[in-house]
């Protein structure tokens, strides 16, 4: 390679020889690509599909996501490039996640017709994602009317080291004739969100100054309501053949390309916003990052980032032995979520539907603490941190919600964007297309509670003291009080009733005494009251300190406890079962009886939508929800019972539900379920399962996936405060590899059907408690165990 931006060497014979003898054209990027196990590949050209590939092979970095699109903007495409926290609200009912100007805007034309895959004549097509490696490359052999073939080669990445920048490179080769082609490369800022049901496509962003830098092109947008500001510098280099590549600040340039020439493009940005930078120095902060990049050199950024992605999955990694098409979907599943997460930025969340589409307007839901966040957890706790930081970061607008309900405490909003008010659409779209009143702002509470198990989650398993002194504790707190003025003293029964509420079954608004938002406020409350105790003693300056803080007396604590035992959570003693809500079991019970290709159940004929909320069909895992959260508490019978009732009437009509029947199943023995509803899960948007993967990547099926896989399969729960595994694989998993974080260590784990191999790997000296199977273990730091099933 000459130069800093030139290709890679040119194979000298354009055909290579593929299996059997067929001959098959060799990649330029192929040297960069990592084995078969991790490639997700697009093959040919199916325009129905365009709208889901470009969310699965969506690249990003926690900061940056960018939509996998074809560079030529094909008709149908929909271009997606969101930056984490940017939000705005011009012309929509709420704030939304910024679609923000396209870097990858390329086009071509040869002697008057544009190199598009949906309007030429395309010979092979082939696009793969590098899961392992966060690449997107592309191989294309184009015809155009002249029978002329051209192949096309590209290869992107946002940076996973490198954090602001991006690069591309792109090769096009004349295979058969010379040809005189014109090349046209912007930032395209005429991009637009897609629009709601009382809205058209938006613009969220006007521009503000375009101007050359020395050999850059620098521009700028700024957003109309929220006014941020949004700095791209752009960098172009072109090299011909084996020729050194030379910088140009042309957007539109024309060349000919002899038969046999090749034609490179690099390009690289850089991307910046005032949220965190003064708007007087986005210029030449965006410029002299992108400088600094160019001296660095495309290959060498390509290699940070390539080191970056492989020290990632050495945390995050899943090996499975004997399921390589699951291996490769659950990887498929952990890639997305490392590029969602944000190592360095306490004020953003992950979105419903990550960085990857426009879907429920980039908000962020109850999905991220208890289907993401256990991921993060274990493979990267300062991300765990950075997402818990963003809900204390917003206490103030939730003490606000609460008090314009009435109530003390935090009431964090059903959906929340960047100022954390709540920013829930009025309307929305049914299941069957109908337009329908939203109320989960008024009464889906339980995401008080939902935010108060992740805090203790993340507690229990990182001993993490300050975060817990800086933040966690005043959320812990302000939670329970919270439930305490939610209640509503009931003196027949002599309870305590939380009335007028939506659990996560949405098919039943309005109803009383929803077990699972009654049980998490209990929880809620007796582990505030765990928390004041124990830091009370441990820690009394600090408590002191935020007790002053937020005004918390032992008095209102020991209201707590007067309160706490007596929350009804509604229970049947004639089929044994908790019952959902109060009154559940008198409406019209409905058996589900009939599954679709997927082995998931489907809707009996003569029963409507409108019907669910007179039935006991349940949309997604509620009472069993409780079964996983808090399985020390129930007894296998209990499950059993609970599992069995409600897997007959569930229709999982959430992407979240799947994976936590999985878990519960697994635990329970059944065995051929557990894995059905794994696989539903596993392939959400491999598959498309639920067919709305083009708006975007279902964040909480992918966190949940991960749990169904390790707390399912392996067996992996915290038992009273201490690591434990019993694995129940499915048939055909011979073994199961992972690293998990435990405190001040990381646990190295083999796990099979009957044998638990594992190290606490740690840089100090020390021992470690850990259950495997039945038995309690003592284990040393740094040392490799072997216990089989008695």
């Amino acid at each position: 390679m000459k130069g800093k931006f030139g290709g890679l060497k040119e194979n000298p014979h354009p055909l290579g020889r593929g299996l059997n003898g067929v001959y098959i054209m060799n990649s330029r990027f192929s040297k960069y690509l990592s084995k078969e196990e991790w490639l997700i590949r697009e093959k040919g050209w199916v325009p129905d599909e365009l709208g889901i590939r470009e969310t699965q092979f969506t690249i990003g970095n926690g900061y940056l996501g960018l939509r996998g699109i074809y560079e030529e903007i094909p008709d149908g495409t929909e271009p997606g490039t969101y930056i984490a926290g940017v939000y705005d609200s011009a012309a929509s009912m709420v704030p939304e996640l910024v679609n923000a100007p396209n870097p990858i805007d390329f086009r071509i034309a040869v002697e008057g017709e544009k190199l598009d895959i949906g309007r030429m004549v395309i010979l092979e097509n082939e696009r793969s994602l590098d899961m392992k490696r966060g690449l997107l490359t592309r191989r294309t052999i184009f015809s155009d009317t002249k029978n002329r073939r051209f192949l096309y080669e590209s290869i992107r990445f946002f940076s996973l080291y490198d954090k602001h920048i991006g690069g591309m490179q792109i090769c096009l080769k004349s295979l058969d004739k010379s040809a005189r082609i014109i090349v046209q490369d912007t930032v395209d800022d005429s991009v637009t969100n897609i629009g709601g049901i009382l809205e058209g496509r938006k613009r969220h962003t006007q521009l503000v100054e375009v101007s050359p830098f020395s050999d850059m092109n620098y521009m700028c947008v700024k957003t109309f309501t929220k006014k941020i500001w949004i700095a791209y510098g752009t960098f172009l280099a072109i090299a011909r053949g084996r020729s050194k590549s030379i910088g140009t600040l042309n957007k539109i340039f024309n060349m000919t390309l002899g038969k046999g020439e090749s034609a490179c493009f690099t390009k690289l940005f850089s991307i910046y916003t005032s949220k965190h930078i003064s708007y007087r120095m986005l210029k030449n902060t965006s410029i002299g990052e992108l400088r600094r990049a160019k001296k660095i050199g495309f290959e060498d950024l390509l290699k940070r980032h390539i080191g970056a992605c492989e020290r990632a999955w050495r945390r995050a990694d899943v090996e499975i032995d004997g399921d390589h098409e699951a291996q490769k979907a659950l990887r498929f599943n952990i890639y997305h979520l490392l590029i969602a997460g944000n190592e360095t930025n306490d004020d953003v969340s992950i979105s419903a539907r990550t960085l990857s589409g426009n879907g429920y307007r980039g908000h962020i839901f109850w999905d991220t603490e208890l289907f993401m966040l256990p991921f993060f957890i274990y493979t990267n706790p300062k991300i765990a941190r950075n997402l818990l930081m963003y809900r204390f970061n917003r206490m103030a607008e939730a003490r606000k919600i609460a008090e314009s309900h009435d109530f003390e405490g935090v009431l964090f909003p059903w959906e929340s964007a960047d100022t954390g008010a709540e920013t829930t659409p009025p309307y929305a779209k049914n299941l069957d297309g109908s337009i329908v009143e939203i109320h989960t702002m008024d009464m889906e509470h339980h995401i008080v509670a939902d935010v108060a198990y992740g805090v203790s989650h993340y507690f229990t398993a990182t001993s993490d003291t300050d975060f817990m002194l800086r933040a966690g504790l005043e959320i812990m707190f302000e939670t329970a009080r919270f439930w305490a003025s939610r209640i509503t003293y009931n003196k027949e029964t002599e309870e305590f009733h939380i009335n007028r509420v939506i659990g996560p079954d949405e098919f039943h608004e309005n109803v009383n005494n929803n077990a699972y938002v009654n049980r998490m406020a209990r929880w809620n409350i007796h582990e505030a009251i765990r928390f004041y105790e124990y830091f009370g003693k441990k820690y009394p300056r600090p408590m002191a300190k935020i007790s002053k803080k937020i005004l918390l007396k032992s008095g209102e604590v020991n209201k707590w406890k007067r309160v706490s035992d007596r929350i009804r959570v509604p229970f049947s003693k004639s089929k044994g079962i908790i019952e959902e809500f109060d009154g559940y079991l008198k409406k019209r019970d409905i058996i589900l009886k009939h599954f679709n290709r997927y082995f998931m159940p489907v809707l009996p004929p003569g029963v409507s939508i409108d019907d669910f909320n007179k039935t006991q069909l349940v949309k997604q895992a509620d009472v069993v929800m409780l079964l996983y959260l808090f399985g020390e508490e129930f007894t296998k019978r209990d499950k059993i019972r609970n599992y069995l009732y409600y897997a007959k009437r569930t229709l999982h009509k959430s992407s979240l539900s799947p994976s936590i029947y999985s878990i519960i199943a697994s635990e329970l023995g059944d065995t051929t379920r557990a894995y059905l509803f794994f696989l539903f899960s596993l392939y959400a948007d491999l598959k498309n399962t639920h067919g709305n993967c083009r708006e975007g990547i279902h964040a909480a099926s992918l966190g949940g996936t991960w749990q169904a896989a390790i707390m399912g399969f392996s067996g992996f729960r915290v038992i009273g405060g201490i690591p434990s595994f019993y694995p129940r694989l499915p048939q055909v998993w011979k073994s199961m590899r992972y690293n998990i974080r435990w405190r001040n260590c990381e646990l190295q784990l083999e796990i099979g059907k009957d044998k638990i191999g594992i190290m606490a790997f740690s840089g100090k000296k020390g021992r470690i408690s850990v259950r495997i199977f039945d038995s309690v273990r003592e284990i040393a730091f740094n040392k490799k165990y072997l216990f089989a099933k008695n």
